[in-house]
């Protein structure tokens, strides 16, 4: 009897311990929509059913240093990656913010110029958008990772929502004026279901477009790159890492050496410069900064790019110049040019400008270094490809 009473009291024990189990598991794959939205999205979207996870992860060398990231919502991003890969955002529909900013290249166009709309070519390279370990500069707070960085070659936005805004509307790239967007957007039944899963209801506005695209660039975390697996075991960058191959921690030091001055050493934190002259020619057709500050100080400075996945970027500088890693380390080995406003970690003890004069082993060691920073699982990662089907 005393036996009878145990066994029964266990089996009923496991009997509701399974169906708890079996509650939360029911829980978690509770739908992010209803039958009803699923069938519009479906029409256009390849959206899984269970919202997509958006959130920022870094390497563990990163948050060791007290790295903060902000958090993503899941659901504000995922019409963030809609919005950005939707030909609807320019006036003629032939290009989204994906026309010029590739996944499959680090968000970067492999151009010189990228084709706007009515087959316009863009003044400048396509910065990649996934250079940098996270854009928290979105919320132009100093303290938050990588503080404050600015837009464009020419750092003209602080933000992600003030990047996008002046693309959407610039004549060439995009050519829409926001506030006919938001009219043409509110007629389009996919949007009706992704706004109200976002804010809570329908409403196209837009700010609610900009913050949209905000989450979405925001959660582009690229920290699973060999570099970065190394500052994992090691934690300095001034050690040899032991993952690498001779040739790359060979170049890894002669990058901390001649480079790191002005690129960050962890690639992700801007300290250095963020704008600079680096030689590239005498006098500039394109002055850069100089255009927004007319005074000479800043003709020829441009934006000093973060080098994360430099690899997939090319080709490089401003006006994509240089097709290959080999093509720009030639120019600060031997074509420097003495420019009036050459950054000074460019000049030599005269003042004049300085010519790094690499070996072709250095030359060497410095594109095996570079080509450790590329993240391919970032490249391929589906959170961030385009949702439309084809």
């Amino acid at each position: 009897m005393k036996f009878t009473l145990t066994k029964t009291l266990t089996l009923l024990l496991c009997a509701f311990v399974l169906s708890a189990c079996l509650k939360d598991e029911v829980d978690v794959s509770i739908s992010h929509y209803t039958k009803e939205e699923l069938q519009t999205l479906s029409q256009y979207l390849d959206l899984p059913e269970f919202r997509d996870r958006y959130r920022v992860d870094l390497a563990d060398h990163l948050k060791n240093r007290g790295a903060v990231t902000p958090a993503i919502n899941d659901a504000k991003a995922t019409l963030g990656r809609v919005l950005f890969y939707d030909t609807k955002l320019s006036l003629t529909e032939e290009t989204s913010c994906a026309s010029c900013h590739d996944q499959r290249l680090a968000f970067s166009d492999d151009k010189a110029f990228s084709e706007g709309i009515n087959g316009q070519l863009t003044k400048r390279n396509s910065l990649p958008l996934a250079a940098t370990a996270n854009f928290s500069s979105s919320y132009d707070d100093p303290s938050s990772f990588g503080g404050t960085v600015g837009f464009f070659w020419d750092e003209r936005a602080r933000t992600i929502s003030g990047q996008s805004e002046l693309t959407i509307q610039d004549d060439i790239e995009m050519g829409m004026d926001l506030d006919d967007l938001t009219v043409r957007l509110a007629d389009v039944d996919y949007y009706e279901v992704l706004f109200r899963r976002a804010y809570g209801d329908e409403a196209v506005t837009k700010d609610r477009i900009l913050t949209a695209i905000e989450e979405f660039v925001n959660a582009f975390v690229s920290t699973n790159s060999p570099f970065d697996e190394g500052m994992n075991m090691v934690g300095l960058q001034d050690q040899d890492f032991p993952n690498f191959t001779d040739q790359e921690n060979f170049g890894k030091a002669l990058f901390m050496e001649n480079c790191a001055s002005c690129h960050p050493s962890d690639m992700s934190t801007p300290i250095g410069r963020n704008v600079a002259n680096n030689g590239l020619d005498l006098v500039y057709e394109d002055k850069g900064m100089g255009d927004i500050f007319p005074d000479g100080a800043f003709n020829g400075v441009f934006k000093v790019p973060f080098l994360r996945n430099v690899e997939l970027t090319g080709p490089y500088m401003h006006d994509g110049r240089f097709e290959t890693l080999e093509e720009v380390i030639e120019h600060y080995s031997t074509g420097i040019q003495n420019h009036e406003n050459l950054a000074d970690e460019l000049r030599d003890a005269n003042g004049n400008a300085r010519q790094f004069n690499f070996s072709q082993e250095e030359k060497a060691a410095l594109v095996a270094f570079l080509k450790t920073v590329t993240d391919d699982s970032f490249a391929e990662d589906v959170r961030y490809s385009d949702p439309f089907k084809k």
